[in-house]
């Protein structure tokens, strides 16, 4: 079943309920609903989790904790999932987001060079950032939408043969 599966890699609650980056949401993590799982909580785990991956911010185990409180689903799962964006992860996740922005604006993908300089990352902004915003927002719709049903049906496909399962012994 995907629930003892997802369960066995989730932190504790309480150690999540303690951490100390997560003391500004204070009583609001002690919902219940954030620690269940269930098939819309999981489902929306992913969206949350899937969407925060790709928002291009060093804070997103904090944003994802706080949608999934707003959206009111599996918290543990949601601040997990945005660790699929990684210092691994990043560069090729980020520049393929990139490209895809530059493709839907129709405009010419620009070599990268690096300076560390305040005017080179102003001049970065105006020319990588519209097209990499707009690729890392349609990237992290996608990949929610996508992990959203793909999970409800993999839940619901599990429970359907562990029935199946159950009615085939019975009549045995």
């Amino acid at each position: 079943m995907p629930k003892n599966l997802i369960k066995k890699y989730l932190p504790d609650p309480e150690v999540i309920k303690e951490h100390k980056h997560l003391k500004i949401f204070g009583d609001l993590l002690h919902n219940a609903n954030l620690w269940h799982l269930n098939r819309r909580s999981a489902a929306g785990a992913f969206a949350v989790g899937l969407f925060i991956a790709f928002v291009p911010v060093p804070f997103q185990m904090l944003l994802a904790a706080g949608f999934a409180i707003l959206f009111r689903v599996n918290l543990p799962l949601s601040v997990a999932l945005v660790w699929l964006s990684n210092p691994v992860t990043m560069p090729p996740m980020f520049y393929a987001t990139y490209e895809l922005g530059a493709w839907l604006l129709q405009v010419p993908v620009h070599p990268f060079s690096f300076e560390l300089t305040l005017e080179w990352l102003m001049q970065a902004i105006s020319l990588y950032g519209p097209a990499f915003l707009l690729g890392c927002f349609v990237s992290g719709a996608f990949f929610s939408i996508v992990g959203y049903f793909s999970i409800r049906w993999l839940w619901r496909w599990k429970i359907i043969n562990a029935w199946n399962k159950r009615k085939e012994s019975r009549t045995k």
